[in-house]
């Protein structure tokens, strides 16, 4: 039987280091060439890695949750075993396979006798009708599918059952007040003169955090959020930030979703106020490109890329971390093709499978802090743009109407902007612009 020594190789993004999340296999399992072996977690992405060979698996390599250099050994498999390991066929993904690597053949659901480590509690979902990508979007987001009310066909559990389900669990996550300890009353030592090196802004050491680990919890900085913060520092001190904002009469708006959401043209659509708020960015966007456009520094000192299209971000918050894939060309899209981009940018956000492809190229960014009940916002830009646009909450408030004060859904539209690439009078009218379509779609229809 021989050895062979499989490297993490590089999944095409240009990046030089992965995390290895989750092994799918064990040694002494029988793979056939393509069964996923285990899932990596890139700086973008998260992918299922497949096997290039068949055989047994050897050695695991890395352990699960370390992050290792592209080209270093991970697995071995020992080739020509026997006929009796051979692996039951593996039977095909639902609803796509995920990412795949370049030259690896299409991905599929691994066939693996691998039990999970003890340390995981897993529940049983026996009797539990539902495809695999909703399980694993169940397994994301801590959701217990046995206590899921399934409205598919037959009794299945849908995506949109399991997404609701966490939304609820959510909201009364927090509800039960916790319980004080049993200790009343506790000294500990005064804080200690700060030594020089912190006065300068040089952080602590690790070992001079808190000698107590009980009392705090490390958590690495890898992967999603490692790049994310690395990208939000970039921004924040490169492009000097000012924001502005508007409130916001947008009865008319949810009026207008309530007729997309009755009418039979969007009966398989998921229809919010996030799509009118896209068609408004857009249709803002046009009359104000400079809020589209990148500061890029040059050899011979800078220069403003204006973009004539736009590849609309939307800051999406997953289990992962906060992703922004981008809906490219959005400015050619319709209202129906508009609303069908932003569930399948959502729906992929959630369930982990955003690619490089997707997060790279956007020129303005959407981010929808309504979601979790904030008014307003001052948001980041995101690196290589020169505006994002905060939605807030949609909520009653009393609002003056031809001189009498009458309930309205009101909302706070804000926008960051780069003040090198965007000057006020221009921001302004673009919030502005925004603002006006909410009040009236109408000016949607050219």
């Amino acid at each position: 039987m021989s050895t062979q020594t499989f490297t993490l190789p590089d999944v095409g993004e240009g990046l030089t280091e992965a995390e290895i999340v989750t092994w799918r296999v064990a040694p002494g399992d029988a793979v056939a060439v393509n069964d996923v072996i285990c899932e990596i977690e890139t700086a973008k992405s998260l992918v299922e890695l497949p096997s290039p060979h068949a055989g047994t698996v050897g050695e695991l390599l890395v352990p699960e949750g370390k992050t290792v250099d592209v080209g270093t050994p991970i697995i071995t498999f020992l080739s020509g075993a026997p006929e009796a390991a051979a692996p039951a066929p593996a039977a095909p993904a639902a609803e796509g396979s995920g990412s795949v690597l370049v030259g690896y053949g299409s991905g599929t659901e691994a066939t693996s006798r691998r039990r999970r480590p003890a340390e995981r509690p897993v529940r049983s979902t026996v009797g539990v009708i539902a495809k695999p990508p909703i399980r694993k979007l169940a397994r994301d987001l801590d959701v217990d599918l046995t206590q899921v009310t399934p409205t598919g066909a037959d009794g299945e559990v849908t995506r949109d059952d399991v997404m609701k389900h966490a939304e609820q669990a959510s909201v009364f996550r927090n509800i039960q007040t916790p319980e004080w300890g049993a200790v009343r009353e506790e000294t500990v030592p005064a804080p200690q003169p700060a030594p020089v090196g912190l006065a300068r802004g040089i952080a602590p050491s690790r070992a001079s955090i808190g000698a107590d680990e009980s009392r705090t919890e490390s958590i690495p900085v890898k992967g999603v959020r490692k790049a994310t913060s690395s990208a939000m520092v970039q921004s924040a001190y490169s492009a000097p930030h000012v924001t502005v904002w508007k409130e916001v009469d947008a009865t008319r708006t949810m009026e207008l979703v309530k007729r997309l959401k009755a009418s039979p043209d969007f009966a398989d659509i998921k229809v919010s106020p996030l799509l009118i708020v896209a068609r408004a960015v857009i249709w803002a966007v046009r009359r104000t490109p400079m809020v589209n456009a990148a500061w890029i520094d040059t050899a011979d000192g800078a220069e403003i890329a204006v973009r004539h299209y736009v590849n609309l971000g939307i800051a999406a918050a997953t289990p992962r971390g906060l992703l922004v894939p981008n809906i490219k060309d959005a400015q050619d899209l319709g209202m129906k093709d508009l609303a069908r981009a932003l569930n399948r940018l959502t729906t992929t956000a959630r369930e982990g499978k955003s690619t490089p492809a997707d997060q790279q190229g956007g020129t303005i960014t959407i981010t929808n802090i309504g979601v979790f009940g904030m008014d307003a916002g001052t948001p980041i830009i995101n690196p290589g743009e020169a505006g994002i646009v905060a939605m807030g909450t949609i909520s009653q408030k009393p609002w003056v109407v031809d001189g009498e004060v009458r309930p309205r859904w009101v909302t706070t539209v804000a926008g960051s902007f780069d003040h090198r690439v965007v000057d006020g009078d221009g921001m302004s009218r673009f919030i502005a612009d925004v603002a006006a379509v909410l009040e009236e779609p109408a000016l949607l229809v050219d």
